[in-house]
């Protein structure tokens, strides 16, 4: 039996695998929009406990061949504990194809591309990273805790070491004031990096987050479902990726559903949100089915 310690947070796309949580909480954990980890005090694994979860999962699932390391970041972890981690899993499943993690900015940055390299090479071959924006000013109203060119260099350390990145952003996350900012900005920092895969959400803000993502802004007003919408258009015309990036806009959190590959289907994707923005409300998902 594994003894999880909740709340246990995945990627959607983890939800069918092995979810190993080598580390509890989050170690930055001050992201003013984020509630994920606040009841969490972060703190790493004893090794032995980990092994002794991977046999579990190794003898009731012989045959997974992916596994998302949580909580908040594992890439926080020391490389040498990841490394036996890997390596562990390695020889646990015969078929593992896919190790991933949570990665802040902060992780990428107190580890050389060296180590970056050798834990790709034990298997670490996907990272769930959140740009939530690119505007330096709206970075340190949320306490991401780096500035947009840290946040590039992390990224170009993850490509440079053969790491595949999928990045998320919230749109919305300016308000009304910092609208235009935030996506060019945002826009800026994927054009200079290789993201591989891309998604976007709305800004949801949970009960008890409100107030102190509030408390840095002079004035806050958050933008309907049509300034969003008008967000996510100008977001994708202004990316020129320089690789191809597989775009989804289908969190639970979004009024449109999108769906396609840049910058082969920007053209279309446009299209898409033109006709949707002059049909109007009746062609957003309706707020009662959506959530954060």
């Amino acid at each position: 039996m594994i003894d999880y310690s909740f709340p246990l947070y995945r990627p959607p796309a983890e939800a069918d695998n092995v979810v190993i949580q080598a580390t509890y909480g989050c170690s930055h954990n001050r992201c003013s929009f984020c509630s994920m980890y606040k009841t969490k005090k972060y703190q790493m694994r004893d090794i032995e406990d980990i092994y002794r979860e991977i046999d579990i999962f190794a003898k009731h699932h012989p045959d997974a061949n992916k596994v998302f390391l949580g909580d908040g970041d594992a890439l926080s972890l020391p490389t040498n504990y990841l490394m036996k981690m890997l390596r562990y899993l390695q020889s646990s499943f015969p078929k593992l194809s896919r190790v991933s993690v949570y990665a802040t900015a902060q992780n990428f940055l107190e580890k050389t591309e060296s180590e970056l390299t050798l834990l790709r090479e034990n298997g670490l071959s996907l990272i769930y990273f959140g740009i939530e924006t690119g505007n330096d000013v709206l970075l340190e109203k949320i306490n991401k805790g780096v500035t947009s060119k840290q946040m590039i260099e992390a990224l170009c350390k993850a490509s440079n070491a053969n790491i595949k990145i999928s990045a998320t952003v919230i749109l919305g996350l300016g308000g009304e004031a910092y609208s235009n900012e935030h996506i060019r900005d945002t826009a800026v920092v994927i054009n200079a990096t290789r993201i591989n895969y891309l998604s976007t959400l709305q800004l949801g803000l949970e009960e008890g987050v409100k107030e102190r993502f509030y408390q840095y802004f002079d004035e806050f007003t958050m933008p309907d479902d049509v300034q969003i919408l008008n967000e996510q258009k100008q977001l994708i015309h202004l990316l020129h990726p320089v690789n191809k990036i597989i775009f989804r806009s289908n969190h639970a959190s979004n009024a449109l559903h999108l769906s396609g590959t840049l910058p082969k289907d920007t053209a279309r994707l446009i299209e898409k949100l033109e006709t949707a923005l002059n049909i109007g409300e009746r062609a957003f998902i309706p707020s009662r089915f959506r959530g954060f």
